[in-house]
């Protein structure tokens, strides 16, 4: 009987220092599923405008699959942020740029998360980031023009972005909204 009593314990024991199950806790390379986790990263995405509980739901089980997989990081940061969950969507981003330290997205994402917050500065400190990545990236010029200018910030970058703006924008409201602030410097 004493034998069966330490087995117990044993397990017992076992099953509580096992490692923590979840998304966020510390994977083993070899339980990596990146396939899986690319797969449910892309049906999320694709629904984050349409169904963004099922999309969150299926980006979370995307890093459950694989915790280190970036592109799930930053569409649950997108997923938040259109929540108007500033601090999780920060977060989020800031694992996508450490995961995806050649990709503009999540530090162009991150400076839309920080511009929302108020903070103009880190929001264009972001953006220079993304454009260190990848220069001339379009939406990087946007989030860095559309934060200076709404923060009424002088920066002699901002006409050359504008000019950018108005030559590559694919959307008519940026062309406009870019004409109109040259306008308004040019005075």
């Amino acid at each position: 009987m004493k034998r069966a009593f330490a087995v117990l314990v044993l397990t017992v024991l076992g099953a509580c220092t096992s490692a923590p199950v979840g998304p966020y806790a510390p994977m083993d390379e070899r339980a990596r599923d990146t396939s899986r986790a690319e797969a449910l990263s892309r049906e999320g995405a694709d629904l984050i405008a349409s169904d963004p509980a099922q999309a969150e739901e299926l980006l979370r089980e995307a890093l459950t699959a694989d915790l280190y997989f970036g592109p799930a990081h930053n569409n649950l940061g997108v997923v938040f942020l259109n929540a108007g969950k500033l601090y999780e969507a920060a977060n989020e981003f800031e694992w996508a740029r450490k995961l995806m330290p050649g990709h503009p997205d999540p530090r162009v994402n991150l400076g839309i998360c920080l511009d929302r917050a108020g903070r103009v500065d880190d929001a264009i400190e972001s953006f220079d980031a993304a454009l260190q990545v990848s220069p001339g990236y379009l939406p990087a010029i946007q989030g860095a023009a559309l934060a200076t200018v709404r923060a009424g910030r002088n920066d002699e970058r901002l006409a050359g972005w504008l000019d950018q703006i108005v030559m590559r924008a694919d959307a008519d409201r940026w062309r406009d909204w870019a004409s109109a602030q040259s306008a308004k410097n040019a005075r």
